[in-house]
């Protein structure tokens, strides 16, 4: 049996501006972290032919061709297994839908697993653009690549998307201080609001490719609010970096109105008035996670969990995609 894993992951800054539609013409930046939830994707070979597949639903299949599941379906399909008699299993910390990157979270995992399972080795760059051709260009998710980059690679890092389609990734130049600043006070906290991204990013995606000026305007801005973030954040100003994700999350909002609801408003507005520099949804928008950078955390804990919030503590992962077992 093989057993590997995925960090999820919180975007600090730049967020939207990873989608080939932006960065085919404009370049995207953003700055990622890996945090220390999982989703873990098991590997083994059954005693009898076929193709076995356990998350949501259980599926037992004898060609690749009849495997429902999308993902499952291209990478074992994109491996070439000739004659596939093989078991593959999903489990996660924390449920898709959430806006922390799952899926390409999943995507690597099992890339990860599947090529262990034949005895070859994957550079993290490698292995996160694979995961890209499956999830963008296969599959033809309307997605960027910060998800599945960031899981292989782990830690806290700042990403170029070029133009010609590449990735450039450094990691953040943080002392340790500010490191563990961000891990004390920055906060995620359910929403209980579980959705799809995918039509806020394929509207984003289509807006884009129209050239709509709204659109690029704010992604423009977004990005150059990725590079502000970054700055702070090197400089050690974790303060500023919280104010920045406030302005961030007022222009993500005017991208879209599924970006946000009323609910969603009335408890970014309790935590702003209780102890939260700032802060915004983690993800397309919607639901999932809102992430706040607190000046008074026991406030803010307080002031959430007494709206029916539920707070996910976190570390950051700096390991990235990785066999555990094998």
């Amino acid at each position: 049996m093989i057993i590997a894993r995925s960090p999820l992951r919180i975007t600090l800054g730049g967020g939207g501006t990873d989608l080939p539609s932006y960065y085919g013409d404009h370049e995207g930046f953003l700055v990622a972290a890996a945090i220390d939830k999982y989703v873990y994707v098991t590997v083994m070979r059954p005693f009898v032919p076929g193709i076995y597949a356990k998350y949501s639903k259980l599926e037992h299949v004898e060609a690749v061709d009849k495997v429902e599941h999308p993902i499952i379906r291209e990478a074992v399909r994109m491996l070439e297994f000739r004659t596939p008699q093989i078991e593959i299993t999903t489990l996660a910390d924390i449920p898709a839908g959430t806006g922390l990157g799952s899926s390409g979270s999943f995507t690597t995992a099992l890339l990860k697993a599947l090529y262990t399972h034949r005895k070859r080795l994957i550079h993290p760059g490698e292995l996160a653009e694979l995961a890209c051709h499956i999830e963008i260009d296969r599959l033809g998710e309307p997605i960027g690549k910060q998800d599945q980059y960031i899981a292989a690679f782990g830690g806290i890092t700042c990403f170029t998307f070029k133009r010609d389609g590449t990735v450039e990734s450094t990691p953040l130049a943080l002392d340790l201080d500010t490191m563990f600043d961000l891990e004390d006070n920055l906060l995620l906290f359910f929403t209980g609001f579980s959705r799809s991204a995918g039509n806020i990013l394929r509207d984003q995606n289509q807006r884009t490719q129209q050239s709509d000026k709204q659109m690029l305007d704010n992604l423009h801005y977004v990005k150059e609010l990725g590079y502000r973030s970054r700055d702070a954040l090197q400089s050690g100003d974790a303060t500023r970096f919280g104010e920045l994700m406030h302005e961030h999350w007022m222009h993500k909002k005017r991208r879209s109105g599924g970006m946000s609801n009323a609910k969603i408003d009335e408890w970014y507005n309790l935590a702003m008035r209780s102890g939260a520099v700032g802060g915004k949804l983690v993800g397309a928008g919607g639901g999932g996670f809102l992430m706040f950078y607190a000046g008074d955390r026991n406030k803010l804990r307080h002031a959430m969990a007494h709206a029916g919030l539920e707070e996910v503590r976190f570390r950051f992962d700096f390991e990235g995609t990785k066999v555990i077992l094998t």
